[in-house]
């Protein structure tokens, strides 16, 4: 099992998220039950190009702190909302024979969902945490309403949902 951590980066992570301090604790909790059972855990941040604030060299395109990588964890950057845009973490995962990738992070709407489709495409089981990802209230919905939306719904048949201590046991086998 990989654990994937999508886009926790300074200019996300953000108190306006919904249930920010579960998301926070659960993403902090399951990164730190990895590392500690030698699960491998890759990051992903997003590069939304020159100008925009959030790009290399950005201080809100940094990781959070509480969570930075250690050294030897894999860091890519991708530009488009799907982690599988970035040709070298699309060939890495291409060749584990692990298939099984856990995704936790931002933004449930955006790149946790085109990540999610994208590894399902590609063979991948996608195992969903219960709260370890989030969004920001959007014109249509609540941050909650999408939240949900996507992890009882559009996920139904593409991903395992598991509870936070489900989640903790996988990564503890």
């Amino acid at each position: 099992m990989i654990l994937l951590v999508v886009d926790m980066q300074k200019g996300l992570v953000d108190e306006d998220l919904y249930a920010f301090d579960t998301f926070t604790e659960r993403t902090t909790q399951l990164i730190g039950a990895a590392r500690k059972n030698e699960v491998e855990v890759i990051f992903v941040q997003h590069d939304a190009g020159p100008g925009s604030g959030m790009t290399v060299g950005d201080e809100a395109f940094e990781i959070i702190d509480r969570i930075s990588p250690l050294d030897g964890e894999k860091v890519f950057v991708k530009t488009i909302n799907s982690c599988f845009g970035n040709k070298d973490l699309k060939h890495y995962l291409k060749h584990q024979t692990d298939k099984r990738l856990m995704i936790i992070g931002l933004q449930t709407n955006y790149c946790i969902d085109a990540t999610v489709k994208s590894a399902f495409e590609r063979g991948f089981e996608v195992i969903i945490p219960e709260g370890t990802n989030s969004t920001f209230d959007n014109n249509y919905m609540t941050g909650e309403t999408t939240v949900r939306y996507y992890n009882e719904d559009v996920w139904e048949e593409l991903v395992e949902s598991v509870t936070i201590e489900e989640a903790v046991a996988m990564l503890e086998k």
